[in-house]
């Protein structure tokens, strides 16, 4: 492959390089999220329901249960490419209500983090997992 190419390219989904770069988007976004931010929220303590609460959700304790197992959960089937994109909306929706309500009136470097993960939820949304995730193996397409 010459230089040029690699480096001018433009490497998309449904093309090794491109579809490689999605397999590392979704494992590396989804374990750092299910790891490292949802599964410390399972089962969801009091704080985080009172919080749920807080934010003017009816039912807190079903949306603290339901933004927890999305974390946590979905986050682990955007990462092995399950379900991926109904999986990374479920956490899109966590991350945006944690950056835009939760922490509205926090500093930027407070809210960095969720919309970190927001942005990578909606890219997957968008381009779907790629050929490297079980979405296409099930699916049995082949590009």
């Amino acid at each position: 492959m010459q230089l040029r190419k690699v480096i001018f390219a433009p490497f998309g989904t449904g093309r090794p390089f491109g579809d490689f770069g999605l397999l590392i988007l979704r494992m590396s976004g989804g374990l750092m999220l299910a790891l490292a931010h949802g599964y410390g929220k399972l089962p969801p303590s009091q704080q985080f329901v009172d919080g749920t609460g807080d934010l003017g959700f009816p039912a807190p304790v079903f949306f603290a249960w339901a933004a927890s197992l999305s974390e946590f959960f979905g986050a682990l089937m955007v990462a092995i490419g399950l379900a991926t994109r109904p999986a990374a909306a479920f956490a899109a929706i966590v991350m945006a209500t944690a950056a835009f309500l939760a922490h509205s009136g926090d500093a930027f470097s407070k809210r960095e983090m969720p919309l970190l993960f927001l942005a990578i939820m909606v890219t997957i949304i968008f381009t779907g997992p790629g050929r490297y995730s079980l979405d296409a193996l099930i699916g049995g397409k082949k590009r």
